[in-house]
């Protein structure tokens, strides 16, 4: 299972049943009983509007890996949990997996469990994320429906961020390409 920490904005939009989890119209391919927390549990997320559109951006805790979703329709919100792992795994992707990380993070994968618990450290690196979002949008005169997510997320991870606790920065990539191999150094 992955900890989903969403802002109230996000928490409102989504159908959650009294465990926490989504309720999706589609089968989920995760067992209905709780799964254990992985390496890749602990996630924040928030609700974003770019140019009048929904989009979820989703941030990794430990190494801040970020996973951006755009232009959600209200059915999409159900299916929070494949948006999630389909963009996670081809942002992995474009940062340059190899095959062990990528069989790392499918296994690492599970369920959705979303709560309001939010950390500031967090909230604050989604919130700079948000920002260059709209700055790209701004400069290169393009609109959200072409920002691809894949290489949006991508995008967003290659670049230094700071988080409460850790000396130095950290390099969303390389940090979560370390978690994945199971190296859980974060300190440049």
């Amino acid at each position: 299972m992955i900890h989903l920490h969403c802002t109230r904005k996000l928490l409102a939009k989504l159908p959650l049943q009294d465990n926490g989890r989504l309720q999706a119209k589609t089968s989920s391919p995760w067992a209905a009983n709780d799964t254990p927390a992985t390496r890749l549990s602990d996630w924040h997320a928030n609700l974003i509007r770019l140019e009048r559109r929904q989009c979820v951006l989703f941030v990794h805790d430990t190494t801040r890996f970020p996973v951006f979703v755009p232009a959600l329709k209200k059915p999409d919100f159900a299916e929070l949990d494949y948006w999630f792992a389909d963009t996670f795994m081809n942002a992995l992707l474009k940062t340059g997996a190899d095959d062990k990380i990528m069989t790392a993070a499918h296994l690492a994968l599970g369920p959705l469990v979303c709560d309001n618990n939010c950390n500031r450290s967090v909230q604050g690196t989604m919130n700079q994320m948000a920002q260059d979002l709209e700055a790209r949008l701004w400069y290169d005169n393009t609109g959200v429906e072409d920002l691809l997510p894949y290489s949006t997320s991508a995008w967003l991870a290659d670049r230094p961020c700071t988080a409460k606790g850790v000396k130095g920065a950290l390099w969303p990539i390389k940090a979560m390409h370390g978690l994945l191999r199971g190296k859980e150094t974060l300190e440049t």
